[in-house]
């Protein structure tokens, strides 16, 4: 069946020739009849077969007729993404190029103040996401009781990102006499429940089994070690006749690494997802549609409905999360009856996530032996995942000399980090000034004098009693005004004591005797009851 028969305007079937189409897609045969005689459509088909035009050329000959008013939008269309809501507001501008309608986009990320002025001048197409519009209707400048058809695209994934509260109030702001499509890849109960009170006696279509991948694309999948993803991606990336390809990964900051890591290889790779500035994201996709860079490495945001012409591979650095995730990724490929290959890195630890994709689409998906560039059944995946895992012989060779030849090199080396108010003993550490075994030593205990602030060059010592060390060895005794009671292995310092040539150190105060004197740390004075051989008295003490 061609276009002629579905009702369009000649203006509408000269830019749809324009455009190279001739045939209608499934959905596009059975929808838009439906959309032109004002029913509500539930419509569910598989992403790439033309959803968009589905609606779009419909609303363009209901929109012909009629005149906009200012602040008064007469149609809107809800959109996920800002790349989404782009794509859908270029669909407009060149399926209606022969009418004179006026179009506003908003979206995140561009200029408040420009998107004001287009609506204040009218608009007969809204294209926007429901935070951007939301902003726009508090502050009002906008309002939404003209709406006479309301288009909700992706439901599922206004489910998935948290805008379901946001859409209802924003239904509730339309005209109750409106005409009400929603348009969807997958459609699960929640949102076959949230149609049902948008809806009124909507018409069901679904040319597809939900959530059923394109036949057109060639799905295999690869077990690997999390470790190996890197290595396996860039040999892929080599070894397939890869014309341009989407790398998709669960997580921003793996966007950015895994793009990282491949311009580093020296692949041609750019990184998109939602952290970017609006101007750079549109930048980047435009630069992947020029052909202008090989390689988009990219979150979900790129995940739903963007069409990228002759798009041959797509690369899933990690397995989704949600199953329904998994036919939007490899949907960008694949499309308009176009072959495509859509290539899965999986690991022991996505076993689950597996699981429900392959219970989703209802078959298995084949396994691809990336060094053999074979394709094997999906049981025999284990195969390789045990010989990746399995060490190589060196290693187990190494493993079985005796263990008294790796002990030493085994234990690794630990330094305890000073603790105040405790006494450190390190009895195996001896000192390079200190005598041999059996000599009496020479060296007595003395006292520092400390006042909060480190004395020495290799100790630094702060007023709350703790001590950092570098480059020295320090045993003794911390106390609690800052200063330390034992020995020393330090440099010439202000903190520190220089052995004597006699081989006497530590002397203090000018007595030369009294070697076994004990030390009391009773700050800068010596109270002279204390002194047993009647040594002579400090000039401060009373």
């Amino acid at each position: 069946m061609p276009f002629e028969e579905l009702g369009l305007s000649t203006s509408i079937l000269k830019a749809v020739a324009d455009a190279g189409y001739s045939e209608p897609t499934p959905i596009q045969r059975r929808a838009i009849p439906y959309v032109l005689q004002g029913r509500d459509v539930l419509g569910c088909a598989q992403t790439g077969t033309g959803k968009t035009a589905g609606f779009t050329l419909p609303m363009i000959d209901i929109l012909s007729q009629g005149r906009a008013r200012a602040r008064m939008p007469r149609s809107l269309i809800l959109e996920p993404t800002r790349e989404l809501a782009a794509q859908v507001a270029e669909n407009f501008e060149v399926y209606g190029k022969y009418h004179k309608l006026n179009m506003a986009l908003l979206i995140g990320g561009v200029s408040f103040v420009d998107q004001s002025r287009i609506i204040d001048r009218g608009a007969d197409v809204l294209i926007a996401t429901p935070g951007r519009l939301l902003d726009h209707f508090e502050r009002g400048g906008l309002l939404l009781r003209g709406v006479d058809v309301l288009v909700i695209d992706e439901a599922d994934r206004m489910l998935d990102m948290g805008f379901i509260p946001d859409v209802e109030r924003i239904v509730q702001l339309c005209n109750p006499k409106r005409q009400t499509l929603f348009f969807s890849a997958t459609m699960p109960p929640e949102i076959r429940r949230l149609a049902d009170a948008f809806l009124n006696d909507p018409t069901e279509i679904s040319v597809a089994p939900p959530a059923s991948p394109a036949e057109t694309v060639n799905q295999t999948l690869t077990m690997v070690q999390p470790r190996d993803k890197d290595r396996v991606l860039q040999s892929l990336l080599r070894s397939q006749p890869v014309k341009n390809a989407l790398i998709f990964c669960n997580r921003k900051r793996d966007v950015d690494a895994v793009s990282k890591t491949l311009k580093g290889k020296g692949f041609d790779a750019l990184a998109l997802h939602g952290d970017m500035q609006q101007s750079y994201r549109t930048q980047t996709l435009e630069k992947f549609r020029n052909n202008e860079v090989k390689i988009l490495v990219c979150s979900d945001v790129a995940a739903r409905g963007l069409d990228i012409q002759g798009l041959s591979h797509v690369f899933l650095y990690d397995m989704p999360i949600h199953a329904e995730d998994y036919v939007h990724r490899i949907g960008r490929t694949g499309r308009a009856g176009m072959p495509g290959r859509a290539l899965t890195l999986a690991t022991s630890e996505d076993r689950k996530f597996l699981a429900a994709v392959e219970k989703l689409i209802g078959k298995p998906i084949p396994r691809f032996d990336p060094d053999g560039q074979t394709t094997v059944g999906p049981g025999n995946e284990n195969r390789g995942r045990d010989q990746a895992e399995a060490p190589p012989a060196a290693e187990v060779a190494a493993s079985a000399e005796p263990a008294s030849e790796t002990a030493p090199d085994a234990t690794p080396e630990i330094t305890p980090a000073p603790v105040p108010h405790a006494v450190v003993e390190t009895a195996a550490e001896v000192s390079v000034d200190a005598p041999p075994q059996g000599e009496e030593s020479p060296r007595r205990a003395g006292r520092q004098r400390s006042r909060g602030r480190g004395r020495g060059r290799g100790n630094q010592s702060r007023g709350d009693g703790t001590e950092t060390t570098q480059n020295t060895e320090t045993r003794g005794e911390t106390r609690a005004d800052g200063g330390t009671t034992g020995e020393r292995n330090a440099g010439p310092g202000r903190g520190g004591r220089k052995p004597a040539k006699g081989g006497r150190e530590g002397e203090r105060d000018g007595s030369r005797d009294g070697g076994d004197r004990p030390v009391v740390g009773l700050g800068d004075h010596m109270p002279a009851f204390l002194s047993r051989d009647g040594a002579r008295k400090k000039g401060t003490d009373k």
